[in-house]
């Protein structure tokens, strides 16, 4: 799953970017409003974690336009403030939900998957390939009765191939979903994922529902 933290506050949006890329999520980081729109109109998102003080647009602003134009990705707003007014503004502008400064790490984490939960509008909350399960909001997978054991990034690239299961991925979206937006390693590293998912998901159950399309990309079926 992929998170954007527009925070200007360097520390915290540093903090928050290595405790969530630890947890599994891809995170990209705009320091001011401008900067967090354009990656979240430019830029495929599960949720965004939205600081409500910020430089150049505040974030109201940001939300706002956002859902004027039609995107609803799920926004979770930081604050300094506190109070019922803030609160009932940050709603009133699209927000989902909101957390004061200072929260609680844990907190953030569990709104976090919950607003995953109730953000997949368009799709299940639990993605199901013939008898391949994939929880997104629990990072779980399994086959029929049997656990899928998953690291973080084998399962971000399962999941991406498991939203648009029965099409063609091409590498250049698995690395611009499961990995964050700066990303300018080797991508054949999408290949090493790939096997590894193959080793774990088919080869123990006698599957072959990973496939490789040439010169395409990846495909996974029931």
């Amino acid at each position: 799953m992929r998170i954007l933290v527009v925070e200007d506050e360097h520390r915290l949006a540093g903090l928050l970017k290595d405790g969530l890329t630890r947890e599994g999520f891809a995170v990209d980081v705009a320091h001011d409003g401008p900067e967090g729109l354009w990656l979240a109109t430019e830029q495929p998102y599960d949720v965004i974690v939205l600081d409500v003080m910020l430089p150049g647009l505040h974030g109201y602003g940001v939300c706002a336009r956002l859902r004027e134009a039609g995107n609803w990705t799920p926004i979770l707003m930081l604050t300094a403030k506190d109070g019922e007014y803030d609160e009932a503004e940050a709603l009133d502008t699209g927000a989902d939900d909101w957390l004061s400064k200072p929260f609680s790490y844990v907190v953030l984490l569990a709104r976090l998957r919950a607003l995953v939960r109730r953000g997949a509008r368009e799709r299940p909350a639990v993605l199901t390939v013939g008898d391949l399960r994939i929880d997104p909001a629990g990072l779980t997978c399994s086959r029929g009765d049997v656990r899928i054991a998953l690291t973080p990034k084998e399962f971000a690239v399962l999941h991406c191939l498991a939203r648009r299961a029965g099409e063609v991925v091409p590498k250049s979206e698995l690395l611009a979903r499961a990995w964050d937006f700066a990303f300018d390693g080797d991508s054949n590293v999408v290949e090493v994922y790939i096997s590894a998912l193959r080793r774990k998901i088919d080869k123990p159950f006698g599957r072959s529902t990973l496939g490789t399309v040439r010169g395409a990309g990846y495909r996974l079926e029931a």
